[in-house]
Formats: C-alpha cells, sequence, structure tokens
C-alpha cells in the first residue's frame, strides 16, 4: 500500500505546476492533500478528479483558506467529515475515510505563526487532539493521520533549530506533546521509523533561498498506530520539482489496501 501526502499551498496553484500529473505516475493507492485553499465547486477542472480515484474534498468556510482533499483507489466504506469541533470543523481540516479496519486521515494542525492569537488557536487544538488520538487507539482500528502538523519534533527536523526555539512549529510545549503522543502514547513517525538522516525537509520558506539552500523544516507526517510499525517498508521525500512550498511525503506499507 503507498501513501503519498503534501501541503499543496492551493490545490489549483499546485495543478498548474505539475503536481496531478506527477501523481498519475506515482502507483499511490491513497493521497491526503492540505491546505486545497478552495471551495469544491471551483474544482471543474479534470485534475481534480482524478482517473482511477474516488475524490473527496472538506472546505473551510472562509474562501481560500485551509481544506484538505484526499483520493483513493477504491472507495472507502465511509468517510466522516470533521472532528465534531465546530471552530476547527469550520476551518477545514479533518477527512477520514475507512476501508474495514484501516482509517487514512488528511488533516491539517492550525498554525501559529501568524500571531499569538494564532498559537493560542494551536496550543487548544493540540489539548483536544491529544484524548482524540486516545480514542482512536483504544478503537482498535489502524490509523494513518497523513498532513501538515506545523511541528518540526527535533532539532534534526530543522536547519536552523537553535535560532527557532521560541518560534512557532519549534516551540518546546509543542515539541513536548510530541514527545508525548510518540514517546508515551505509542504513536509512530512513519518517516524517521525508516529513515534517520539529518537535512529531510518538507517545507521550505519563500523567503531568502531556503529552497536552493535546504534550509528547510521537517514539519508533515504520516502518523501511524503502534501495530503498523513493522508494515513500514520505504519512505521518500520528492524534491525534483516543486508544486508547492512544501514536498510530497510518500511511504509504503506492507499493509493489503482493503478491498
Amino acid at each position: 500500500m503507498r501513501i503519498v501526502t503534501l501541503n499543496a499551498n492551493g490545490i489549483r496553484s499546485a495543478a498548474r505546476k505539475g503536481f496531478f500529473d506527477w501523481m498519475a505516475r506515482q502507483d499511490a493507492d491513497i493521497v491526503c492533500l492540505q491546505e486545497t485553499k478552495s471551495q469544491e465547486h471551483q474544482l471543474d477542472g479534470r485534475h481534480f478528479w482524478p482517473d482511477g480515484y474516488s475524490a473527496y474534498y472538506v472546505d473551510a468556510e472562509k474562501k481560500g483558506y485551509s481544506g484538505v482533499a484526499l483520493y483513493s483507489r477504491r472507495e472507502p466504506d465511509d468517510i466522516i467529515r470533521g472532528l465534531g469541533w465546530p471552530d476547527m470543523d469550520a476551518e477545514g481540516r479533518y477527512l477520514e475515510a475507512r476501508w474495514g479496519n484501516l482509517s487514512v486521515v488528511s488533516i491539517y494542525l492550525p498554525s501559529g505563526s501568524s500571531s499569538e492569537e494564532r498559537q493560542s488557536v494551536k496550543f487548544g487544538f493540540l489539548e483536544r487532539f491529544l484524548p482524540y488520538l486516545r480514542d482512536c487507539a483504544a478503537s482498535g482500528r489502524d490509523y494513518i493521520f497523513c498532513g501538515d502538523w506545523n511541528i518540526a519534533h527535533k532539532p534534526i527536523d530543522l536547519k536552523n533549530w537553535r535560532g527557532n526555539r521560541k518560534h512557532s512549529g519549534f516551540l518546546p510545549e509543542e515539541r513536548a506533546w510530541l514527545d508525548q503522543v510518540f514517546d508515551r502514547e505509542g504513536w509512530v513517525d512513519a518517516f524517521r521509523a525508516l529513515d534517520d538522516r539529518p537535512e529531510q525537509y518538507t517545507w521550505w520558506s519563500n523567503r531568502g533561498q531556503a529552497w536552493a539552500k535546504n534550509v528547510g523544516w521537517r514539519i508533515d507526517y504520516q502518523v501511524v498506530s503502534p501495530r503498523l510499525a513493522p508494515c513500514l517498508r520505504a519512505a521518500a521525500i520528492y524534491k525534483d520539482s516543486r508544486f508547492s512550498d512544501h514536498a510530497p511525503l510518500t511511504i509504503d506499507y506492507d499493509y493489503p489496501f482493503p478491498a
């Protein structure tokens, strides 16, 4: 089973930059997108309804903002749109597809970089999301959470970590929250379980020459249930072409995609 995730930073922009042509060559079973920045009724091109895939969208109420999508080779048994939190669901941040005992989620956690108010929103999301993850773990289902979590976990996960310790995305409180998720709750960072090399990033600022100099952050994840850890086979961050300020993250699983 192959799963690709990408923060598209505008799905229509990513389409113009060739993302869907690239996607068609990936042999992916599931593709998750975040920050689509569109309303479904605006997506009238063939790109947005890829041949061979079922397509699902959750939009933010605010136009040109947030939004998530999921494409699947096989039609899910069920689709869950939203977390049941009116404030966050209005921002289009959660889309879950279910096949048998497997749940794959396209998720976009809030960023706190724009203001103290949005950082407070982000902390509130994290506070509510940890119990949600516990409920998922207790359900007995296999979960794969794909998306932009807007947190770099450890110094290895961003270039200038010393200078970013007081910046949103690498705050001690945010990193401690991921410590809780991975170390104490048992969820698995699929990429790091497969690749422990430094300078493996998924996002680069548009300022300066961050992309050219590989001054990046690893903030896009596939976070999986503990029992899926033995199923992890390969990981790749695609950087040969740019579809967004983020790069696609692909994980291969030795897990039969349910019929």
